[in-house]
């Protein structure tokens, strides 16, 4: 006579993998057999699950009630005290409801599992994990109210969070690439006075702006005067200079550090730098500005002069990507 190994039971008829177990192994000692990973705190109690679903969407209509009041504030003139009030109200509610769910109406107990076999994981066992997961989405399913007053509070939350979006003003487009500067425009002093290269004295620096606009912030650009001395000149360049006995004579940088956007002004007229004061960024005014110290990435974008026929130093153009625009900290023009 064979012997034959009986299978043992399977706790509740479910299938054992549940709990990590092939059907073809007997049932280990640690693993409890009457265990319910289904189990929920208002199982059998519809009363109880109803209230739970009351608790759920009471804190989310305090969520929604938040959001329209966050719309409202900054429709009204964004009072931050009050706008920082309606954000935690708007986001606790919404925290609140996904918690009592997730605490009355989901199954949400310890359950001890067999550690399997240290190997490979069986097509089997995958596939039992994968229903073990899936479990989760029937409670869910079951809640066809909670899942509308979910939908409801998503939207209007998600229409309240774009009045702070809008509020960041428009998008700049290809405003930072471009300045008041452009062709026959000319430097001009804070008060407004035009400038003639003979008000500079050699090793002298300008903060000069666009006659057309001297509150352009993009805008603020050194004149220095570098007399008769030699720079190295990209062969892009020549000609943006106002020369002075055949010399370099003056140059236009930017006055904005391509670091931070720090005004780069302290000019060192012994080794011929710039420095920036806010970090250190340096530099080197006889090779166009190009950094040599700090944290700078790119140069100080220059920008071409020329003298008009009242002998005002005017800009012959816009700081362009070939003077190593555009003016600015660096991230301005990747992408």
């Amino acid at each position: 006579m064979t012997d034959t190994v009986e299978t043992p039971p399977t706790p509740f008829g479910r299938n054992p993998r549940h709990f990590g177990i092939d059907p073809s192994d007997p049932w280990p000692d640690d693993v409890p057999m009457d265990q319910d990973d289904t189990h929920w705190r208002y199982e059998g109690d519809p009363k109880g699950a109803r209230k739970a679903e009351r608790r759920i969407a009471a804190a989310w209509t305090v969520t929604m009630l938040a959001s329209v009041g966050l719309a409202v504030v900054y429709v009204d003139g964004a009072n931050n005290v009050l706008a920082g009030l309606c954000w935690g109200l708007a986001f606790g509610g919404l925290g609140v409801g996904m918690l009592l769910w997730a605490r009355d109406l989901m199954p949400g107990h310890d359950v001890i599992a067999s550690r399997g076999h240290h190997n490979v994981s069986s097509e089997a066992d995958r596939v039992a994990v994968a229903e073990s997961l899936g479990r989760g989405l029937d409670p869910m399913a079951r809640r066809p109210f909670l899942f509308k007053m979910l939908g409801a509070v998503g939207g209007v939350f998600g229409i309240a969070i774009a009045f702070p979006i809008a509020s960041l003003g428009p998008r700049p487009h290809r405003n930072l690439y471009k300045t008041a500067w452009g062709k026959g425009v000319r430097a001009v002093t804070q008060d407004g006075t035009p400038v003639k290269p003979s008000d500079l004295p050699y090793n002298g620096i300008l903060t000069v702006f666009p006659e057309t606009n001297i509150h352009d912030a993009l805008a603020p650009t050194l004149l220095i005067n570098l007399g008769n001395l030699d720079n190295e000149t990209p062969p892009e360049r020549v000609g943006w200079n106002i020369p002075i006995d055949g010399k370099t004579g003056i140059i236009a940088v930017s006055k904005i550090c391509t670091h931070a956007g720090c005004p780069a002004s302290l000019y060192n007229v012994v080794t011929h730098q710039l420095v920036c004061p806010c970090h250190y960024s340096t530099f080197d005014v006889l090779q166009i500005c190009k950094p040599i110290f700090g944290p700078a990435p790119r140069g100080l974008p220059q920008l071409p002069l020329a003298v008009d026929a009242q002998g005002y130093i005017v800009s012959q153009a816009d700081y362009s990507s070939a003077g190593g625009g555009p003016v600015g900290p660096g991230f301005w023009n990747r992408g």
